[in-house]
């Protein structure tokens, strides 16, 4: 004997309670076709069975099912009256149940709430109970619910399948119903935790039950109008669907995107009942199609069951064909019923087939527990009958069955005593008669890796309002690249204000919730949407500035060449030979050298360069400032050996003088050569000075040799500088000391003035602050030492003679 639990009768009237008297059975009222044709299927699987010579062969299934009217407490009251094979539900009896369990397994409960109750009442009696609708993921815990199976997926995974679906569209910001019972309430909490993990939010989640108050309804309604989202996740069953679409329809709330669980998207009578197309467009997941081979026709073959069900059928037939039989006593004008009615052309819900996959699910659980029995039983061409059939024995077979239905589909059940969870996702497009066609549109199946788990077909979707473009519903939109998002205060995490990221920042991605800080050598661009690399700046040959700079030293270069080709020519004259010629030459050989080395600065800087640049201004500028205090120091040698006794000549001649150079230069090397053992200049990369540029330069690598090298040549420069000044006033006609002194006080300006433009200037600039002082430092030399020689030698040659050079009184060169 199998036992059927299903709701003939969506509801009861309700009677108040005087508590002087025991309450009376509930009266059931509002007739549901729906659950006629679960009975239909059940007994269409049993009879199917009975006939079967291959399954049970010479053993007869029976049923015995019972109408809970949709009533908890009932449905606990059938499942006890089941177990102890107490025809009377209602009796009032105190007689006692102790009766040993007439049946072997239950089918039912269609709803999750009446679920829980019975498995919990029949969960210690070991009785199987398959359910074919009754989904709440509460259900998959064993701990609680030993003897329950079903063959319909746990929510568990339909509700996480809804909020990926969600996510799929782009819908960050929905509101969500549910009905206020272990379904609902199970299967949104499940969607809300998944939601959350993929960054969707709910602006608000209300729960209602069909029997709540119509001002507890129109709250929702109201909440639902003031809202800003526009996708509703409806986590309801079928019945509390209906109250919804009813209110719906009175207020005309169209515009929304439905999202539904399977409890209502594949029904057609809720499609039936929207009239004013509010679902439209509608999309959610069910239960895979299914096809029964017979079972259409075996459940429109309605007869009378027996006389026992008299006023049951009657009230069922009455209803079915819209008729009243005689003994109906009404007021209202009805055709008579006679019993024998054709379902033929009559439209209602019993005869509409769209729940066949449900009838499916009932099916598969008849079957179930048929192929536990042929295992427990032993059958083979016959059933061992004497096998005692405990109800524990019968619930651990049925765990382990695995076979397929005549139509080729797997049935097993997993350790919770779930069925693989695979889905149907269908999307409401409506057709010009004004019906709504369930299209599907993609699969969701659970036993795959998790990134090809929801497979949507190409085809083309139907959203609210008819329309083709897929809603928007989000709280704030998509931050561009180049921004991020800021949350804004006391809202869920998707509603934020997009700000733009700062300068060397970057974001390349939409609805990034940080900007990224470019790397040292690049910067972000204008929209902050890429790191582009900082264009390396450098004092170079190919701008306007390198070409005046290298301009000027080969025209300096030039001029030391051309005023040393004169002094060349005149060589022989008194006016070069009374200058030391050696020297002379000596320092214009150095200031060509001091002209070149200024080209070593233009350029991109390498490691070569950076050494030579340095070290080459160095040392050049010592051997042209120790040739110059070479000339100061012979003109007070010469001055002092005028004098009676004098024999300061031969301390300081020729020889002398070469090695006092010589020694000057020496000590400049020296510095040098540690300085670039030690820690030498290298090419190196400033990014401090601009943020958008990178300076390439170079590193003094040991800043006190660098400052060493220049400390040397400024004090030889003072030290030719106070020797030039001492000698500006001695007594003959071309005084050469006079010339040095203001070539050295060029210098010094120059070099002083250096200090803090270089120090000031940023990037390639102060590259060429250093290059203009060797320039400006070199030509004051050339200049106030050698043009006015060159002068008299080309402009005035009868000057340069010895007796000129000679002369006495206030004659003087210049």
């Amino acid at each position: 004997m199998l036992g059927g639990i299903f709701y003939f009768h969506s509801s009861w009237k309700n009677i108040e309670n005087t508590y002087t008297k025991k309450p009376l059975p509930l009266e059931c009222i509002s007739l549901n076709f729906r659950e006629f044709q679960f009975a239909q299927a059940m007994r269409f699987a049993i009879e199917e069975i009975n006939n079967s010579t291959d399954l049970l062969p010479g053993i007869s299934l029976g049923y015995n099912m019972y109408d809970t009217c949709g009533s908890i407490v009932r449905s606990i009251k059938v499942a006890l009256a089941l177990n102890n094979d107490n025809d009377n539900v209602s009796s009032t009896s105190e007689e006692s149940c102790n009766r040993p369990v007439k049946v072997q397994a239950i089918v039912g409960e269609t709803s999750s709430s009446p679920s829980t109750a019975i498995a919990t009442v029949l969960g210690p009696f070991h009785i199987p109970m398959i359910s074919h609708f009754a989904t709440c993921a509460c259900l998959s815990d064993k701990s609680k619910y030993q003897s329950f199976l079903r063959t319909i997926p746990s929510d568990y995974f339909q509700s996480r399948a809804l909020a990926h679906l969600v996510k799929h569209f782009g819908w960050t910001w929905v509101g969500a119903i549910r009905t206020n019972d272990d379904y609902g309430n199970n299967g949104m909490a499940t969607f809300t935790e998944t939601a959350e993990q993929l960054g969707i939010c709910l602006e608000y989640s209300v729960a209602f039950f069909r029997t709540d108050s119509s001002e507890r309804i129109q709250k929702i309604i109201d909440i639902i109008k003031a809202s800003t989202s526009k996708v509703i996740v409806a986590f309801l069953s079928h019945r509390d669907m209906e109250v919804l679409i009813h209110e719906l329809c009175y207020h005309n709330l169209t515009g929304y995107q439905w999202v539904g669980s399977e409890s209502w998207i594949f029904d057609s009578q809720i499609a039936a009942m929207d009239k004013n197309h509010i679902l439209d467009g509608a999309i959610g997941l069910s239960i895979p199609k299914a096809h029964v081979s017979g079972l259409k026709e075996f459940i429109l073959d309605v007869k009378p069951l027996s006389s026992s069900n008299i006023e049951f059928f009657t009230e069922f037939w009455e209803a079915l064909f819209s008729c009243k039989f005689k003994q109906s006593q009404s007021e209202e004008i009805q055709p008579e019923c006679t019993g024998h009615e054709d379902l033929t052309g009559v439209e209602n819900s019993f005869t509409d087939m769209s729940l066949m996959p449900i009838f499916n699910n009932i099916y598969k659980g008849v079957y179930a527990v048929a192929h536990a029995l042929h295992n427990i039983l032993i059958c083979n061409e016959t059933c061992n009958e004497g096998v005692h059939l405990e109800p524990f024995t019968i619930l651990q077979h049925i765990r382990k069955i695995h076979f397929k239905t005549k139509e080729g589909e797997e049935v097993y059940f997993n350790e919770n005593g779930d069925p693989a969870a695979t889905y149907e996702i269908i999307n409401w497009q409506p057709r010009d008669n004004g019906l709504v066609d369930f299209v599907t549109v993609g699969l969701y199946d659970a036993s795959l890796p998790a990134d090809k788990q929801l497979n949507l077909q190409n085809k083309t979707f139907i959203w609210a309002q008819n329309s083709k473009q897929v809603p928007v519903s989000v709280c704030s939109e998509m931050c561009p690249p180049g921004t991020r998002k800021v949350l804004q205060k006391g809202k869920p995490v998707c509603c934020y204000d997009c700000v733009g990221c700062a300068e060397g920042e970057m974001s390349n991605i939409t609805d990034s919730v940080t900007c990224l800080r470019c790397a040292p050598d690049s910067w972000s661009n204008k929209r902050r949407d890429a790191c582009v690399t900082k264009k390396a700046e450098f004092l170079s040959y190919e701008e306007v500035m390198g070409i005046l700079l290298t301009t000027a030293s080969l025209f300096g270069t030039c001029m030391t060449a051309v005023v040393a080709l004169i002094f060349f020519k005149y060589r022989e004259t008194p006016l070069v030979r009374a200058n030391n010629s050696e020297l002379s030459f000596l320092l214009l050989f150095s200031l060509t050298l001091c002209f070149l080395c200024s080209l070593t600065f233009i350029g991109r800087p390498s490691e070569w360069s950076c050494m030579l640049r340095h070290t080459a201004f160095g040392i050049t500028f010592v051997l042209c400032i120790s040739c110059i205090l070479g000339k100061t120091m012979v003109v007070l040698m010469a001055f002092k050996a005028t004098l009676p006794g004098s024999n300061v000549m031969k301390l300081f001649g020729p020889t002398q003088q070469r090695l006092s150079v010589l020694g000057f230069t020496f000590v400049q090397v020296i510095i040098c050569v540690i300085w670039l053992t030690v820690s030498p200049p290298f090419p190196s990369k400033n990014f401090k000075e601009f943020k958008d540029k990178i300076i390439l330069e170079c590193a003094l690598g040991s800043a006190v040799g660098f400052w060493s090298v220049l400390g040397y040549i400024g004090l030889l420069a003072m030290l030719c500088f106070i020797l030039a000044f001492l000698a500006r006033k001695l007594p003959d006609n071309f005084n050469e000391a006079k010339f040095i002194t203001f070539s050295m006080l060029i210098f010094c300006a120059v070099w002083l003035t250096f200090i803090p433009a270089y120090v000031s200037s940023p990037g390639k600039f102060s590259v060429a602050v250093e290059i203009f002082a060797i320039l400006a430092s070199s030509f004051g030399l050339l200049i106030c030492i050698f043009i006015p020689k060159c002068y008299i030698m080309l402009m005035k040659p009868e000057k340069n003679a010895k007796k000129s050079m000679m002369g006495k009184g206030s004659h003087k060169l210049f």
